[in-house]
C-alpha cells in the first residue's frame, strides 16, 4: 500500500471508529433530521480532511509506522474515556493524566478499557506493523503529498462552503462540540501543555506578601485546619437543603455552609494552585502559580507553622515550600484497609501542635474524599448506609441511583471526619482560636445529561462540577465573629478567589497582599 493511500485509509479508519463520543454529543445538539444528517456528514468529511492534512505532514518512510502505532493505541484510551464518561482532553485534562499516580490510575482500570485497548489499539496497531508500506522517490513521495494535501483542502471546502451557516453557529454557540474530537484534540491539547509546561519560565519563585506580620496588639494564638476536599458537590449535603441526610454529625454542631459557592476550575491539577493563589479564577494559570509564591508562603513570612498532610495524590506545588507529609501508605497512615482513609490524617495531629510552643499554625489536610469513579472505595464499609451503592468502576454498568448511592456514602463519611476535625479543634480552644474551613476543590457529574466525573472546560461544565461545598466552623474563644453579617452572607454568590483573603483575615496578619473586601468573614465583602 503506498503511504499516500495508508493517509487516506488511516484519517477515514479514524473518523468512523473513534468518534463516537463527537458525533453522540453533535446529535444531542443537532437532532437527526434530513437537514441535520448533511450536517452530519459535512462534519465528517472535514473531520477527516483536516487528518488526512495534518498526518500528511508527519508521516513519512521513517515515522509512519511509529506515528500512527502511537496515534491508535492512544486513541483507544480517548476513545474510552469519552465514550464512557463523556469527558474531554482538553490541555487540563492532560496535565491530570500526566500526574495522576498509581492507585488513580488502578481504579480507572476495567474490562471494558481492555476491550477498547485490543480492538481500537493492539488489533490496528499490530496490522498497521505488518502492513508493507512502499514509497517513491522523494520527488514522487513530495508530490504525492502536495495532492493530499489539495484533496483534504478541497473536499473541506466543498464539506463546508455551502453550510456557513450551520458552521457558523457550530463554531460560535457550540465550542464545546470541538473538544471532542479524536485524536484533533489531544494532540493539540499535549502541544498547548508542553508549550506552557517549557515555554521559558525565570528561575526561581516570585515573592509575595514577605511583609507580611501578626501584629503586636495579637494577644491570641489562632490554629486553623483547612480541609481541601476532593470531588464533593454542594447539592449533595444536607446542610444546603440536599433530602438525604448526608451530615447528620455536622448537623449538631454551629457551622456555617456558604451554599452558592464556585470552585476555581473542574479538576484538582487547577482549583487546589488557584485556592491558594492571590490570583482569582479569571487571572489564574498554572505558569503563574509556579512562577509565584501562594498563601502558605504569605503565612510562613508572618511565623505561621504551616503543615501540609495529603491522602490524595499530591498538593499540586503548593506545599512546596512548607511540611509535607503524605499519608498514602500503611507506613504513616495508621486507618487503611482497601485504602488509606481521610481519618488517618488525624494521627498524632495533637502531637504536633503541642510541638510548636509559640506563633499560630495552619493545617491543611486534603482529603481523598469523592475521588471517582471508584465511589465505593472512597468510604469503610460501616458508612454503606444508603443501599444498593455502585460496586464497580464502570459507572455505566450500575444504575444512576446506586452511583448516587455510593458517591452520597462518601459524603457521609466526609460529614464523620470533618465532625472528627472540629473535635480536635474543641480540644485546644482554651489555648487557641480555633477555627475550621473545607471546601472542596471542584464537583462531579453523576450522570446528568450523560456527563459523568469532572473536567470539562469551565465555560462548558455543568453547575454540579462547579458549585462546591465550603463550610466554617469557629471555637468559642473566637470572638472576632459578625454572627448576622456572617448569615445573611450564606446564600450568596462567593468563590475560592475569597479564600486567599479570608484565611489571611482570620489569622490577623498586618500585609500588602490582602484584600478585605475579599475576605468573607469582613463586614464589607458584598459579591
Amino acid at each position: 500500500m503506498r503511504n499516500t493511500q495508508l493517509t487516506l485509509l488511516v484519517s477515514v479508519f479514524f473518523v468512523l471508529l473513534y468518534n463516537f463520543a463527537f458525533f453522540n454529543n453533535v446529535i444531542g445538539v443537532y437532532p437527526l433530521s434530513p437537514i441535520n444528517l448533511v450536517h452530519i456528514l459535512s462534519l465528517a468529511i472535514l473531520l477527516a480532511s483536516l487528518l488526512v492534512v495534518l498526518l500528511s505532514f508527519v508521516l513519512t518512510k521513517y515515522t509512519t509506522k511509529p506515528v500512527l502505532i502511537v496515534l491508535v493505541l492512544v486513541s483507544s484510551v480517548a476513545a474510552y474515556f469519552m465514550d464512557t464518561y463523556n469527558v474531554v482532553i482538553d490541555p487540563d485534562m492532560i496535565k491530570n493524566i500526566l500526574l495522576t499516580d498509581a492507585a488513580e490510575s488502578r481504579d480507572l482500570l476495567n474490562s471494558r478499557l481492555l476491550i477498547y485497548i485490543l480492538i481500537l489499539g493492539i488489533f490496528p496497531a499490530t496490522y498497521i506493523y505488518k502492513l508493507k508500506v512502499s514509497f517513491g522517490t522523494f520527488t514522487q513521495e513530495l508530490v504525492g503529498k502536495v495532492k493530499v494535501i489539495a484533496l483534504g483542502l478541497l473536499l473541506s471546502t466543498v464539506a463546508t462552503l455551502p453550510l456557513s451557516n450551520f458552521y457558523a453557529s457550530f463554531f460560535r454557540e457550540h465550542k464545546i462540540l470541538r473538544y471532542y474530537t479524536n485524536p484533533l484534540t489531544y494532540i493539540y491539547s499535549y502541544g498547548k501543555y508542553l508549550t506552557e509546561e517549557f515555554s521559558g519560565q525565570p528561575d526561581g519563585v516570585n515573592p509575595l506578601g514577605k511583609d507580611a506580620q501578626i501584629p503586636a496588639t495579637d494577644g491570641h494564638r489562632e490554629l486553623v485546619i483547612l480541609v481541601v476536599g476532593e470531588t464533593a458537590r454542594s447539592d449533595r449535603f444536607s446542610l444546603n437543603g440536599y433530602k438525604r441526610m448526608t451530615n447528620p454529625l455536622l448537623k449538631k454542631e454551629q457551622v456555617y455552609s456558604f451554599r452558592n459557592f464556585s470552585s476555581c476550575g473542574t479538576s484538582t491539577m487547577v482549583s487546589v494552585p488557584c485556592m491558594f493563589s492571590k490570583y482569582t479564577r479569571n487571572q489564574f494559570s498554572n505558569k503563574q502559580a509556579k512562577r509565584t509564591e501562594n498563601l502558605l508562603d504569605v503565612l510562613t513570612h508572618a511565623g505561621v507553622h504551616v503543615l501540609w498532610r495529603d491522602n490524595n495524590s499530591s498538593s499540586k506545588g503548593v506545599s512546596d515550600r512548607v511540611t509535607y507529609e503524605n499519608f498514602k501508605s500503611k507506613e504513616k497512615n495508621p486507618v487503611c484497609d482497601i485504602e488509606c482513609r481521610d481519618e488517618g490524617m488525624l494521627a498524632g495531629l495533637q502531637g504536633y501542635i503541642d510541638q510548636q510552643a509559640n506563633g499560630d499554625i495552619l493545617i491543611v489536610l486534603h482529603q481523598m474524599g469523592n475521588h471517582g469513579p471508584a465511589y465505593y472505595k472512597r468510604y469503610p464499609e460501616s458508612f454503606e448506609k444508603f443501599k444498593p451503592a455502585c460496586k464497580t468502576n464502570e459507572l455505566d454498568q450500575c444504575s444512576k441511583k446506586d452511583i448516587g448511592n455510593a458517591y452520597d456514602n462518601a459524603i457521609l463519611y466526609t460529614d464523620y471526619f470533618l465532625f472528627k476535625v472540629i473535635s480536635l479543634l474543641k480540644e485546644n480552644s482554651n489555648e487557641f482560636e480555633t477555627v475550621m474551613i473545607y471546601m472542596s476543590d471542584h464537583g462531579e457529574s453523576l450522570g446528568e445529561n450523560g456527563l459523568y466525573l469532572h473536567g470539562l472546560p469551565y465555560f462548558a461544565a455543568p453547575k454540579t462540577q462547579t458549585l462546591v461545598p465550603a463550610i466554617f466552623w469557629f471555637g468559642k474563644s473566637y470572638d472576632e465573629l459578625d454572627l448576622n453579617t456572617l448569615t445573611y452572607k450564606l446564600n450568596l454568590p462567593y468563590s475560592h478567589d475569597n479564600l486567599f483573603h479570608t484565611v489571611i483575615g482570620i489569622m490577623e496578619l498586618n500585609t500588602s497582599v490582602y484584600d478585605r473586601k475579599m475576605d468573607l468573614l469582613s463586614a464589607t465583602t458584598v459579591p
